[in-house]
């Protein structure tokens, strides 16, 4: 069975940005376009990762392989910020999750409790931010599975999230992240033999999954940034004034990747040590990464 744990709808909320937070969705795709796409590329399991929301599942509870999920935004005990993908929840869990999410202990023991699936996302990214060194551990030491490929993410960051799940005997989990619909199902989970969701998540769990896909580049990001400009302006026709900048899309994708890269150096090094680092990080950026599966 095929399923991409990490995909984003229209209800993950403004993109955390400064000024564009007051009228930039940071997905503009609807689930019920989502789940057409998804069943079009091959997913047996569908599931939304909306940023703390599962509002997007009422569209979609109605087919039987879809099961509800979110990307529960939570502080670490360093005070940095953190991505953890929560599976196969209620909405009363999903009300207790986000009770919790400002305080990690407090969550991993209820997550814990619970006995739910869960997976810390984007390890090896500046996405979240900064990062402490006993981030690290914490994800060492607490979360059963790491997101090892994420479809947006450099090919060297998912190597070294690959790289920590493996030394570390984590379940290794992978996702697209899509925020638009060119991107949803394009990398994914595989557990052969399995026929339903719980013997998915049991072949998760007894470390039985694939990482299909694609990773992330420069030209796949900008290509979706665009898209969702696009997006933007057919819905909020008066944010087409922004047009003019939307040629700068190009430079500001190269200045965030170039961030990241100086992120992985750093933490890849830190953590994993520099096998394999600097090759992977230069030829991910300017190629725009082949599909792998």
């Amino acid at each position: 069975m095929r399923c991409d744990l990490h995909v984003h709808s229209l209800h993950s909320g403004t993109l955390p940005v400064a000024i564009l937070r007051h009228f930039f969705l940071e997905s503009y795709s609807a689930p019920k376009d989502i789940y057409s796409v998804l069943r079009k590329r091959g997913m047996d399991l569908i599931t939304l990762t909306d940023h703390d929301s599962i509002n997007g599942a009422e569209e979609l509870r109605r087919y039987p392989e879809f099961f509800v999920s979110e990307e529960v935004t939570c502080t670490m005990p360093s005070g940095t910020e953190a991505h953890v993908g929560v599976y196969d929840i209620t909405e009363r869990q999903h009300v207790e999750i986000n009770r919790r999410r400002k305080d990690m202990i407090r969550l991993l023991a209820y997550l814990s409790e619970q006995r739910l699936f869960f997976t810390i996302n984007h390890v090896f990214s500046s996405l979240t931010g900064r990062r402490n060194a006993d981030d690290y551990e914490w994800f060492s030491g607490y979360f059963p599975a790491v997101e090892a490929r994420n479809g947006q993410m450099l090919q060297a960051a998912n190597e070294h999230a690959a790289d920590f799940a493996w030394k570390r005997c984590k379940t290794q989990v992978a996702g697209s992240d899509a925020h638009a619909l060119g991107s949803v199902g394009t990398t994914y989970t595989e557990v052969p033999g399995a026929r339903n969701k719980e013997e998915f998540f049991a072949g998760l769990r007894a470390g039985n999954g694939r990482l299909c896909g694609e990773s992330g580049g420069y030209w796949k990001l900008t290509r979706d940034i665009l898209l969702l400009c696009g997006e933007m302006m057919r819905k909020d026709p008066w944010t087409a004034v922004l047009f003019p900048l939307v040629p700068l899309v190009p430079a500001g994708v190269a200045v965030d990747y170039f961030i990241d890269v100086n992120f992985i150096r750093r933490w890849g090094a830190a953590i994993n040590g520099t096998r394999n680092a600097p090759k992977g990080i230069i030829d991910a950026l300017p190629v725009r990464q082949k599909q792998l599966a």
